[in-house]
Parts: structure tokens; C-alpha cells; sequence
């Protein structure tokens, strides 16, 4: 039986998984997403053209692929119509597991709230309702798409909740949905989304069983996940490896390669700690050549060097067999590049993730620049500059690099 391979994020999300994605997808039969919301945003640009995946896999691309949302993804039910307009004949193409919990209008409302009162202490999530759709899940009070085949007992689902959870919504200022509205609200949903809804899990399997490709995509990255993250500026679901087998229902035995997707320095959007951020005009030129700005949020990206511990830990947590090295061109011109290969706390050096992160300084090692990585499609057509700094990744990650992107292209990709 054949196993999944898998792509997940090394960072704190934003490493370019989507072009990853779409790059390996047109050899796979099916790609699957496992965690995460509409809070996700892939960039892929095909011929000169841009597209922006937030629920959707990025196998979407490749017209012979077939693309699951599994049950570990919170649905926006709203978002996820108006993405699925973007192209054409979906159906056979896309399947929503019927098990995933919904995101609808009011979550994000509580998500907003909860962040204004939170004031300085502000996770910096992006409002979208992931972390309220998730609270629910856990505390087993959430709404799943499959309950779409059934509106009048959803809305007195919905209505019932708002009579026991009231007060605390009330005094955020948020009031309980009109049950004509949600009702129609519903209907709309479940005309777009019920011919999409099928049992993944089974799915997944039988296409493992009958040694089709199948490629696992995760959302966020290692440094954001719930347990293993920076907390408590993370998100709210397992976005390491192990978080495919319960976002889709699959065993560990059943995962093949596992592919880590890291910048060639570090960004971060939101709040909490990052050692290498730069806040002078290295960290500038990064965000302007790098164009960091959000694809969900549109927010500027917090920029620095690439840390080498904190992808060695990531690169162990989650299995990587080999990480793609993303936006390496970003880092042309630079005189000089940094590494960060260890940390200051309370005057001691270390070589791993101390619990606070924010006490740690970062300790750098430099290397000279380059002038242009941009578009080069084979190894040894790389400076060899930009060659001794990949080289030395691989040595303080103790993982080997097999793919390195120098443009947002599909095809700017160096394959080892």
C-alpha cells in the first residue's frame, strides 16, 4: 500500500508552501489539506499569473488532481464559495469532509472581540473565527458541515447555543443571529457546499490502497502549533506532521516523506517572540524584496535572518527527510547574510528552544553575499557564495536541502 507524502510549513507560516505544493502536485493524484482555516494563504503564480488559495489545496492547479479539505480544516462555509468561484467544473474534483467544523458569522464577531479585550497582550490573529470554530470543537460544542443536510435542527443548534452562552456574548456586544436570517444564511450554504461533502477519511484510504499518489498539505507552520509553538501566539490546531493523521484520519505508518518548507531568512505576522527579527534597514529591505505582506491579512510581514535552531528543532519534531529552501533571491544584494546558530539566555549559550523565547538573544554567524540567485534553475548555476550558505544550513539543520526557489515561478526551482 502506497504512503502519503507530506508538505509542512518550518517557520511561522508564510514559507511558500504553496508553490511547493503546486510544484509536486502535478505528479500526485490527490492532495489533501489536514488543519487550519481560511486564515491560511497560499500564493502560487503559474505563467505570470497569480493565485490566492486560503481553503482550497493547491492541487486545485493541476486539472487531473483531486483535492480534499479534511476534518482537522475549520470551514468557513461563506469563504469557501467564494474561493470555489475562481474555477471551473469542481465536482468530482473536490471533496469537503463532512466531519470539519464550521466557521460562520458569529465566530468571527467573538474571534474580533476576544482580541480588543486582550489589548496590549493581543494574539494578532486574524479575526477570521479559527480560534473561537476550534474552542468549540474541543469543548464539544461545534457545528460540523454534514449537519448542513439537516438546516431546521442546525439553526436550533445554533439558537440553543447563543441561550446558554448569552450573557458572555452579550457583554463582548455580540447578539444572537436572527433565526430567519440563519436560516436562509444556511440554505445558501448547504445548495453550494452539500454535493462536496463526503467521508474523507475513507476516501484517503482507498486511494492509499490502490497505490495512488497522494500529497498531505499542512497550513501555518512548526513555530505557530498549539503545542509545540511559540505559545500562547500560536494557533489553534497541530500544524506539525503528526497533525495530518488526526486532520485526516490516518495512522503514522501511513505517512512517506515528509518535506519541510523554510524562507531563506525568517518572517513572522502577528505577535510573540522572534529572536532574528530585524528592525533596522536590513529587516526593511527583506520585507520590500521579499514583498512580506500578508495574502489572507495584507498586514506586513516582521522580517529577520534565518534561524538555524529553530528549524533544526522543527526539522526533528516533524520527520523532514529533506526542506525546500524558498525566496532565495530575496537575499540578493546583500552584502552580508546571517545565521542565527544559538541563543543567549541568562548568559548561557544553548543550542535548542528554551520555554520563553523571548528571553533569548540570538547568537549570529555571518556570511558573505551575493549579487544574483534570481531564476537560476540548476545547483552548480548558483554563486558560490549562496552555495556555502546553503551548505552550512544543511549543517546546522542536520538536514539535507533538496529543493531551492530563486523566483516566485513555478518552474525557478532547483531540484537535487
Amino acid at each position: 500500500m502506497k504512503k502519503a507524502d507530506l508538505i509542512v510549513g518550518i517557520q511561522w507560516g508564510d514559507e511558500g508552501k504553496g508553490k511547493i505544493v503546486d510544484l509536486l502536485a502535478q505528479k500526485y493524484d490527490a492532495v489533501a489539506r489536514y488543519q487550519g482555516g481560511h486564515n491560511a494563504g497560499h500564493t502560487i503564480w503559474v505563467d505570470g499569473t497569480k493565485y490566492a488559495l486560503h481553503l482550497i489545496p493547491s492541487g486545485v492547479l493541476n486539472p487531473e488532481a483531486i483535492n480534499i479539505i479534511g476534518n482537522g480544516v475549520v470551514v468557513s462555509p461563506a469563504a469557501l464559495i467564494k474561493e470555489m468561484k475562481q474555477f471551473d467544473k469542481l465536482e468530482g474534483r473536490l471533496f469537503v469532509s463532512e466531519s470539519a467544523h464550521m466557521i460562520l458569522g458569529f465566530h468571527e464577531e467573538i474571534d474580533q472581540a476576544k482580541e480588543r479585550l486582550r489589548g496590549k497582550k493581543a494574539i494578532g490573529t486574524t479575526g477570521r473565527g479559527i480560534g473561537p470554530a476550534y474552542s468549540e470543537k474541543i469543548a464539544r460544542a461545534g457545528f460540523r458541515l454534514g449537519e448542513l443536510r439537516d438546516i431546521d435542527a442546525l439553526v436550533a443548534r445554533v439558537l440553543e447555543y447563543f441561550e446558554q452562552n448569552g450573557a458572555i456574548y452579550s457583554a463582548m456586544g455580540i447578539e444572537a443571529p436572527d433565526a430567519a436570517a440563519l436560516k436562509a444564511e444556511l440554505e445558501g450554504f448547504a445548495a453550494s457546499l452539500l454535493p462536496y461533502l463526503a467521508n474523507t477519511t475513507q476516501m484517503v484510504w482507498e486511494l492509499l490502497k490502490k497505490d495512488q499518489n497522494v500529497l498531505l498539505e499542512g497550513a501555518q507552520g512548526t513555530m505557530l502549533d498549539i503545542d509545540h509553538g511559540t505559545y500562547p501566539y500560536v494557533t489553534s490546531s497541530s500544524t506539525i506532521a503528526a497533525g495530518a493523521c488526526i486532520g485526516l484520519g490516518i495512522s503514522p505508518k501511513d505517512i512517506g516523506k515528509v518535506t519541510g518548507i523554510v524562507k531563506a531568512y525568517c518572517t513572522r505576522v502577528g505577535n510573540g517572540p522572534f529572536p532574528t527579527e530585524d528592525f533596522g534597514t536590513d529587516g526593511d529591505k527583506l520585507r520590500e524584496q521579499g514583498h512580506e505582506f500578508g495574502t489572507t491579512t495584507g498586514r506586513p510581514r516582521r522580517c529577520g535572518w534565518f534561524d538555524a535552531v529553530a528549524t533544526k528543532f522543527a526539522s526533528r519534531i516533524n520527520g523532514c527527510d529533506e526542506l525546500a529552501i524558498m525566496k532565495l533571491d530575496v537575499l540578493d544584494g546583500f552584502d552580508e547574510v546571517k545565521v542565527c546558530v544559538g541563543y543567549e539566555v541568562g548568559g548561557e549559550v544553548i543550542d535548542y528552544l528554551p520555554l520563553d523565547l523571548e528571553a533569548a538573544t540570538p547568537v549570529y554567524k555571518s556570511f558573505p553575499g551575493w549579487e544574483r540567485t534570481e531564476g537560476v534553475r540548476e545547483w552548480d548555476a548558483l554563486p558560490e557564495t549562496a552555495r556555502a550558505y546553503l551548505s552550512e544550513i544543511e549543517k546546522l539543520t542536520e538536514t539535507k536541502i533538496g529543493m531551492v526557489s530563486t523566483s516566485p515561478d513555478r518552474n525557478d526551482t532547483i531540484i537535487r
